[in-house]
């Protein structure tokens, strides 16, 4: 009786399992419908980003090349090959035991960094000026600063140039560019200016009836509500004086010992011209801390530009 008991037990054990044992490793239905709905939203993200995915690989592929390059060896690198075969990271530091590239990175950070700082110190109290108070001569300044902005620089340079060089004797040094960004910035001001018209004239009414003079109230309220317009400012900037080869070829080409890193990577280029994966891997030293800047804020940047532009 106990193994007839036991027999359908048995059978219907057998009949469950089998199924199970059958459909292990084969997906369900749900499964199924599961993965052609993902594969059908991942084809909808392509198509409906297609026209930015091609316009970021037309920006990214030259990067891409240019590092590639940049570890390649001699002969590969004047080749027709894409890939490396060895990746001669030796590249990187053999950019350093070159005369002179360690002053012109110096005098780089020198030129970026004070050049931003006084831009920024001389821009914001002009642009507070525009934006807040009421003068006679106000929009005639105003003009003027826009129309600062639209003058080339070169139409200016030799009477610049004849006046820091020949006058005050600075030939063969960057504080011809340097000292003149004491004295404020047209665009610098612009942006800034735009951004300021849109603070409420409430908030510098309460702070003046809280016994704030003119300066307090610039830096202890006006400057933390305009950070993102002056973070967008010190970008562009900081951006202009690294990338800047105009000035330092026009003050400081005589002198070796004051080049920047753009005019530099010009003589550097002249003097390996067939190491093309020197050549690659200096500019990508020259271009790292921009981008290594600009991936940081870019937060602030576009914040403050876009701020900038909501009153006219």
């Amino acid at each position: 009786m106990s193994n007839v008991a036991t027999t359908p037990d048995s059978a219907d054990s057998g009949l469950t399992s089998k199924p199970a044992r059958a459909n292990k490793g084969v997906p369900n239905s749900s499964a199924i419908a599961f993965r052609k709905a993902k594969r059908r939203r991942t084809l909808e993200w392509i198509a409906v980003h297609s026209v930015g995915l091609a316009v970021a690989l037309v920006f990214i592929l030259p990067f891409v090349f240019l590092f590639l390059t940049s570890v390649m060896t001699d002969d590969q690198a004047l080749s027709s090959n894409y890939w490396p075969t060895h990746w001669v990271w030796s590249n990187y530091r053999a950019i350093f035991d070159v005369p002179g590239f360690g002053t012109w990175w110096k005098n780089t950070v020198e030129y970026a960094v004070l050049g931003t700082l006084l831009t920024v110190v001389s821009s914001v109290p002009v642009a507070y000026a525009l934006a807040k108070f009421r003068f006679p001569g106000r929009r005639l300044a105003m003009m003027l600063v826009i129309s600062m902005m639209m003058l080339p620089p070169q139409v200016i340079i030799i009477p610049m140039y004849l006046f820091w060089a020949k006058q005050m004797n600075m030939d063969g040094t960057l504080w011809p560019l340097i000292i003149p960004m004491a004295f404020g910035d047209a665009f610098s001001i612009f942006l800034l200016r735009q951004f300021l018209l849109t603070i409420p004239k409430e908030y510098l009414d309460a702070a003046k009836v809280d016994g704030c003079g003119e300066l307090r109230t610039l830096i202890k309220v006006v400057l933390p509500m305009a950070k993102p317009a002056i973070s967008a400012v010190a970008l562009f900037q900081f951006f202009y004086c690294w990338n800047d080869y105009f000035g330092p070829q026009i003050y400081a080409s005589d002198n070796p010992a004051a080049w920047t890193l753009s005019y530099g990577l010009q003589s550097f280029h002249g003097a390996h011209h067939t190491n093309w994966n020197l050549t690659m891997a200096a500019t990508l030293l020259v271009m790292a801390p921009v981008i290594i800047v600009f991936f940081f804020a870019q937060k602030a940047f576009i914040e403050g530009v876009t701020l900038t532009g909501v009153k006219g």
